[in-house]
């Protein structure tokens, strides 16, 4: 009988599909006695017989980026629903780096996507760092790809001080999420305790207060 009653539970088990991956940071149930809202776990769709050509297509990706915002000089510009509605529920997305010399998009996750990064014009320097704490770097010169796993710590950087460069990626959600390590550390709101991020950074007060004018201006 127990045997049996397993049997039919591992068969159960393996028809089971797994929830989908959320494409916010959350989702808090409302307690029973409040108002019901729906709140889509993308986006709404409209009347698929509605549906042109121009959904489906953008020049967004088309135009360069300023690139001379510090204190990382480079410009990130992403496909959204929004400049590309038929991406909705696709599970993917674009994007175009214009990096300024000595531009970097600082070590930062994508706690939804993996990503794969194609360099057009310029070298670049990127890598990633896994949960043992191995690092692994690449450099990208025109034409070369490299991807980046899913929610790593990972940079990319202009090694050329002078010269500009490009490159393009994708990412595996219509919402990967992005979070660069300093900025969610030092400049978050409310910030994190001081103490924390002395002892996280071996630092002392004076210096998470000069990283913090740094990174806000």
């Amino acid at each position: 009988m127990i045997l049996n009653i397993l049997l039919t539970l591992t068969l159960l088990m393996g028809r089971v599909k797994s929830d989908p991956d959320p494409l916010q940071d959350f989702c808090v149930s409302p307690p029973p006695s409040s108002h019901q809202q729906i709140f889509l776990n993308g986006k709404l769709c409209k009347d698929p017989t509605q549906a042109s050509v121009s959904d489906f297509s953008t020049s967004a990706l088309s135009r360069p980026g300023n690139t001379k915002t510090k204190p990382f000089m480079i410009n990130v510009t992403v496909t959204t629903t929004a400049n590309l509605p038929g991406l909705n529920t696709m599970g993917l997305t674009m994007a175009r780096l214009d990096f300024g010399g000595s531009g970097v998009v600082p070590p930062h996750v994508h706690p939804r996507a993996s990503e794969v990064t194609v360099c057009l014009d310029g070298v670049l320097l990127v890598g990633f760092v896994d949960t043992s704490g191995r690092v692994f770097t690449q450099e990208l010169h025109p034409g070369e790809t490299f991807v980046f796993p899913k929610g790593l710590i990972h940079f990319l950087y202009n090694i050329d001080t002078v010269s500009s460069a490009l490159a393009v990626s994708g990412l595996s959600s219509q919402n990967p999420g992005t979070q660069i390590v300093s900025l969610s550390s030092f400049i978050s709101k409310p910030p994190f305790l001081v103490e924390v991020l002395k002892s996280a950074y071996d630092i002392n007060g004076q210096d998470v207060a000069r990283i913090r004018k740094s990174l806000e201006g």
